[in-house]
């Protein structure tokens, strides 16, 4: 669900983890609940960068289409489509439903 909601609402993405506010930090596909919080108090000691945000837990293969910290920003990967984004997150990771997806339905089967 929170995949689907982040790529219907594009336009609110990428958000800097480093300023976001909580709310906005739990919108983001691969953050749960306790990755947010430890986030929003890591950051109390300084900027976070991916290495801190992969051993905080946060699913950086989801995350990093969202994301950008203040090193290494994945310019290549913002500005893609919400089709693109989908794709390439389930034929990367280890998701439950990468055999299920289908783009459109095969009406000749």
């Amino acid at each position: 669900p929170k995949l689907g909601w982040a790529l219907r609402n594009l336009h609110c993405f990428p958000v800097n983890i480093n300023t976001a506010d909580y709310g906005m930090i739990l919108r983001i596909p691969g953050v749960g609940v306790g990755s947010a919080k430890k986030i929003v108090q890591a950051r109390k000691f300084g900027k976070l960068g991916w290495d801190q945000l992969r051993k905080i837990g946060i699913m950086v293969n989801r995350a990093k289409y969202f994301v950008v910290c203040e090193e290494r920003e994945n310019r290549n990967l913002l500005g893609l489509s919400s089709d693109v984004i989908r794709e390439q997150i389930l034929t990367t990771a280890n998701s439950k439903f990468i055999n299920h997806y289908s783009p459109q339905l095969s009406l000749f089967g």
